[in-house]
Formats: structure tokens, sequence, C-alpha cells
């Protein structure tokens, strides 16, 4: 007697081996626009070896065997040491290989190169986002170390400018590279940093440059294995910046305790630690009272890389999406084939074509900052690019997620980590609500910022009068915004800029579509059938 209860069959083959730069028209083209096309041979290659099932591979491994804190020795020396799996090693090489840390601050660097650093970033973060972390705050920290590091450690910047991942366990100044992380909310405020009761006494002179005593603790001590962390502490004069670090000139360990780390419902790779400071010398960064001046040079960086790293996880679940319904046949035909599929994976498409084509458009005033209406530009959507995009991350996966059904809902998928880790970058660097009330802010601040969001609408009126008639309405409620209003400002402010930059790029139909799904929610949001191809065969690279 035969016990085969069934055959297996219709069954989708999981995606691997696929490059994550050439299937995806829409980045690709945004590379070109924002002046990066030399490097599109180095995305092609890179996205190639990310796409492949040998990298996703290490991004499951590691996070399925987290850190671990080793607090001491086994002769009972305090050690306040992170151990890692050999996976999380082998994707920091490569992102520090391809100097997703620090690409735009060579000396050498080239026009679009924050573009060109932004799309390594995404391809990155499609394989694993915890390694993004240390990454991205050593990214944010270089420029304002650039200008301002104590002198005693100016012998760090060459590391820091690095190709080179460095474990050794050696003062900065003997390593080939280095990473920097980042401590700042305490349990008593969070993002109400001012509260901080972490205080700062001279070792000797006062001033920027000088050596502080810290006494108190970190809610949020990112990357604790980080070679030094930038903190805040109350000096004096008020809340000053601080440069500590891990080890200190001389090899010994600074008085930075790890109390432990924390158990969080994703980024499960990347260590997040409590500590305390027992006397860690600090040195003081800028002026005393001057460090949440300091912080947010770095700050707006890492908010711009939230927004690119919850873009780079939809990214990967409509990839893992649109693989499955290419394959998988239900009620006689392929779900793809399938119209309201159809409309459900084009609809996915099409969010990502905006914005694809507004996160680029930020990476180019970011570049370009030195301009005033670049300047602006940058300060006003990098908190808007933020909530907008972060906030809708945990939705769309979810929707990718019904796309496979079932298959989708189990660990064997890549989606439940994708899912778990996109809430992250709607709270790290500040929730939404903090975002918001940034960009209110930043409008009444900054006399220029009204002007500058005038004459970016102004290029493209009279081309969609849904668009026109959105415009009219929040430039009429920018006159004197509302706070309570402020999340419905902002998400119309995003939707607004990304819905620009299509009817200045892309083709008609989708300029159109978007401006239908953004702005009018009375009438049929149907796309058309030819809409639809032309969207999929985008988010395909056919």
């Amino acid at each position: 007697m035969s016990w085969q209860t069934h055959t297996v069959f219709n069954q989708p083959k999981p995606l691997g081996n696929s490059n994550l730069f050439l299937s995806d028209t829409p980045l690709r083209e945004a590379v070109s626009r924002a002046q990066a096309h030399w490097d599109a041979d180095l995305l092609a290659s890179v996205g190639q070896q990310l796409g492949s099932a040998e990298s996703l591979e290490l991004g499951r491994l590691a996070n399925a065997n987290p850190p671990e804190l080793l607090r001491y020795d086994a002769a009972g020396q305090r050690l306040d040491d992170v151990r890692f799996h050999p996976a999380w090693h082998l994707l920091m090489q490569g992102l520090i290989a391809n100097r997703v840390h620090n690409l735009p601050w060579q000396d050498e660097a080239r026009i679009g190169s924050v573009a060109a650093r932004a799309a390594r970033f995404i391809l990155h973060g499609q394989v694993e986002s915890g390694t993004l972390c240390p990454v991205t705050m050593t990214f944010g920290a270089i420029p304002l170390l650039q200008r301002a590091l104590p002198a005693a450690f100016r012998d760090w910047l060459p590391g820091l400018l690095s190709d080179r991942y460095d474990t050794h366990s050696q003062p900065g100044s003997q390593k080939r590279g280095l990473l920097i992380g980042m401590g700042m909310t305490e349990k008593q405020g969070g993002s109400d940093v001012l509260s901080n009761t972490t205080r700062a006494r001279p070792d000797g002179a006062r001033g920027p440059g000088e050596c502080y005593r810290l006494i108190g603790h970190k809610w949020f001590f990112s990357v604790p294995q980080s070679d030094a962390h930038l903190v805040l502490a109350q000096a004096e004069g008020g809340l000053s910046c601080f440069f500590l670090p891990r080890l200190l000139p001389d090899g010994t360990r600074n008085a930075i305790r790890l109390e432990r780390l924390k158990e969080k419902l994703g980024n499960r790779s990347n260590a997040s630690s409590e500590a305390e400071f027992q006397d860690a010398a600090g040195w003081l960064v800028g002026e005393e009272g001057d460090g949440i001046r300091q912080i947010l040079t770095m700050g707006g960086h890492t908010r711009f890389d939230c927004a690119l790293g919850s873009h780079a996880l939809m990214r990967r679940a409509l990839s893992v999406a649109l693989y499955h319904a290419f394959q998988r046949q239900a009620f006689g035909k392929v779900l793809v084939e399938q119209p309201l599929m159809r409309q459900v994976l084009a609809r996915l498409a099409l969010r990502l074509e905006g914005q694809t084509a507004l996160l680029f458009r930020l990476a180019q005033a970011w570049e370009l900052r030195g301009d005033a209406h670049q300047f602006a530009f940058s300060r006003l959507m990098t908190p808007a690019a933020k909530y907008a995009v972060c906030h809708h991350g945990s939705s769309f996966v979810a929707e990718a997620m019904e796309v496979l059904g079932g298959i989708g809902y189990c660990e064997e998928s890549e989606l439940p980590r994708l899912y778990r880790e996109a809430p992250v970058n709607s709270i790290w660097e500040g929730s939404g609500n903090v975002m918001c009330l940034d960009v209110l802010r930043t409008l009444h601040k900054m006399p220029g910022a009204l002007e500058m969001l005038h004459q970016e609408m102004y290029e493209v009126r009279g081309q969609n009068r849904l668009f026109d008639r959105s415009w009219r309405q929040l430039s009429q409620q920018l006159q004197k915004p509302a706070e309570a209003q402020a999340r419905q400002i902002t998400r119309q402010l995003f939707m607004l800029c990304s819905g620009a930059e299509l009817l200045r790029h892309a083709a008609p139909p989708r300029a159109e579509a978007w401006c239908r799904m953004a702005f009018d929610h009375r009438g049929d949001s149907t796309l058309p059938e030819s809409l639809c191809t032309d969207l999929l065969n985008r988010a395909t690279g056919a």
C-alpha cells in the first residue's frame, strides 16, 4: 500500500538570485536624473550580489541569531562587549566596502554621490535592515566630526573615511575603519531631550574639545559596539554634545556600562542597549549649551535614511509579492492576470513610483544645500518624507503579505521579518508627531520655505486639475497652520511634492494616476489596464 497522500504543485519558488537594481526601473531612472548615472555599473553589480540566495540567507541568519551581551570575561573582569553572528559581520563588510557610510564625504566625491549612496542604501536595505543602523549613524556623524572633532581625536578621520570594516578592540587611532553611534534619549524624556538628567563636569578646563566626566544613563544607546558615541548631557552652560570613545586613547575601557540589550519587535540583528555612565570621559563637541543644534546636524541625515530604509522594505515586499503572483495559479489563471489582483499590485507599484521620485529629488537637495532653495527643500521635506514613507510602511508590507496569503504569514517567508521591521523607522529619530511638528516649525521659522514651495508647485501648474486644487487648499492652510492639523498637512505636502516630481518626469498616465490616487477620494480610482501593465513591467524591470 502506498502512503503518498498528495503531490505538491502550484507552489511558487521563493524569490532569490535576482538583480535588485536592474529589476527596479523607477530606481534606475531616479539615479540617472539625480546625476548618479556614473554609478550604474557598480549598482548593477551590487544589486546582483545582494539579490543572491546567499546574501538573503545572511539576512535571515543575522536576525535568527541576535547579538549577545557579554558583561564579564571568564575572570570576572567587566567587558561590556557585544557578540554577533558571523552573518552580521559579512553584511557589515559589504556595506562598508560599498561606502554606504561615507561616500559623499570623500574629498574626491563626485556630483550625484548623495543619490548614489542612497541607491546603495536602498539595495542593502532589501536584504537586511539592522546593519543599516551603525552605517547611518556613522554617515550622519562624519560631517559634524569633520568640522568639530576634538583635537585629541583628529587622527580618527582616516578611519572614518576608509572602506574597511575593523572589529578589533583597539583605540580608534589604531584601527583601519571606525563606526560612530549615538545616545540621546533617557527614560524620563524620550524625544524631550531637554529633560535629560545626565550631567557633565569638566575634568580640567572647560570649552570645546576639552575632556569632561559624565554621570547618568541612556535609555537607547544605539549600536553599543561602535568605536565612539555622540551623546547629550547637561553641562554648566546647558545641554551639550560630547564625544565618548569606547576605548580611551591609552587603550583602557571608558566607564560606559551596558545594562542590557533591548528585546525588540523587529530589528533583531542590531544591538540596541541601555547604558550607564560612571564618570565616563567625554570630549565636548562645539560650545556648552549647543548640544541640540550639534546633534541635529547628524539627525537630519539619519531621518532621511529612515525614509530610505522604509522604502527599501516596501520595495522588497512588492518584489516578493510580484514574484509570487507571476507563478501562483488561482481560479484558472495566474494571480497576476486576475483583474482585482492587478489593481492591488499596480497601486503598490504606483506608490513606490512617487516615493522613489521624491526621495531622489530630496537626495539632490541634500547635495546642493549651499543653494537657499535646495536647503529649504531638504530642511522641510526630510521630516515630511520620514513621516509619510515610514508611516505607510507597515500597511504596505501587510498588503504584500495578503498577496501570498497564509504562506506569506509564515516565518519561512521573508514578509514576517519585513513586517516586524517596518514600524522602527516611524519611531526612531523622532516619531510621527515629532516629524509633523518639525514641518510646521520649519514653515514658521524659515522664511524661504513657503516661497520655495510656491516655486516648486508653480513649475507644474496647469498639468492636472486635482493637483492644482490640492495645492490651492494646502497653500491656504499654510497661511495659518494649526498644530492639530500637522499630520494632514505633512501628508498632503509629501503627496504634492511627489506628484510634482512625477508631473515633471513621468509619463502622463502615471502622473495622472498618482494625482487621482492622492487627491481624488470621491471618484473611481480603478487604474486602466494599460497602466497596470506599464506599472508592473517597470516594477519587474521588464
